[in-house]
């Protein structure tokens, strides 16, 4: 990051509203912030200039360099911002459809973000010691959410008992890294048929 200034309004500070009010519109400022980084990453790379991205969401650069103040810092964010956005969408599925047209629903997700993955691809492994804890991270928050769904819809007598959500979501990225530029749709379509066939034996114990 070479092309920092500073600005004297970050939208971050006090106008004389509560501080609830305030931290509030932090949080908008900064899911803001990190909601157009990925933006400007999958269009432009991660190498994309600082300024661009500060501009982009209506904030001053002063206020990306005073929370990150390194492009992997903000790399870093920007990622698990996915991951929990990915993560979080689960239990939402899972109140919204019945077991199967969750997990359906849900993996049809994680295909986007693996999708949104492939533009921080250079810098995620680049060997950068800033993004050593995000496999962990990953497994962390995306492990248990399939499972539940995949728990879900077992007991509902949907998918065969004997998947594994590791392998699932394993299964999913490599699905999606071998259709990478074969066509849109492509993505969805091979992992909707993967989906549909873990109905194969369903019930059975």
């Amino acid at each position: 990051m070479n092309d920092k200034t500073d600005d004297s309004d970050d939208g971050l500070k006090p106008r004389g509203g509560t501080e609830r009010r305030v931290r509030a519109d932090a949080q908008r400022n900064l899911d803001t912030l990190l909601q157009t980084a990925m933006a400007v990453f999958a269009t432009s790379g991660v190498d994309a200039p600082v300024r661009e991205i500060a501009e982009k969401a209506g904030v001053g650069i002063g206020t990306v360099y005073r929370h990150f103040p390194q492009r992997s810092d903000l790399i870093s964010a920007v990622f698990r911002r996915e991951i929990d956005a990915c993560a979080d969408a689960a239990p939402i599925l899972s109140a919204e459809h019945e077991p199967f047209e969750a997990l359906a629903a849900w993996m049809q997700r994680y295909a986007a973000f693996i999708a949104a993955k492939r533009g921080l691809a250079k810098a995620l492994h680049s060997g950068d010691p800033a993004f050593d804890n995000l496999p962990g991270y990953f497994d962390q928050r995306l492990r248990p959410a399939l499972r539940a769904l995949l728990d879900a819809a077992t007991a509902a007598g949907e998918v065969r008992a004997d998947v594994d959500a590791d392998d699932l979501l394993g299964a999913v990225a490599s699905l999606c890294m071998s259709a990478h530029n074969a066509g849109s749709g492509r993505a969805e379509r091979m992992v909707a048929l993967l989906v549909n066939g873990l109905r194969y034996g369903a019930g059975q114990r």
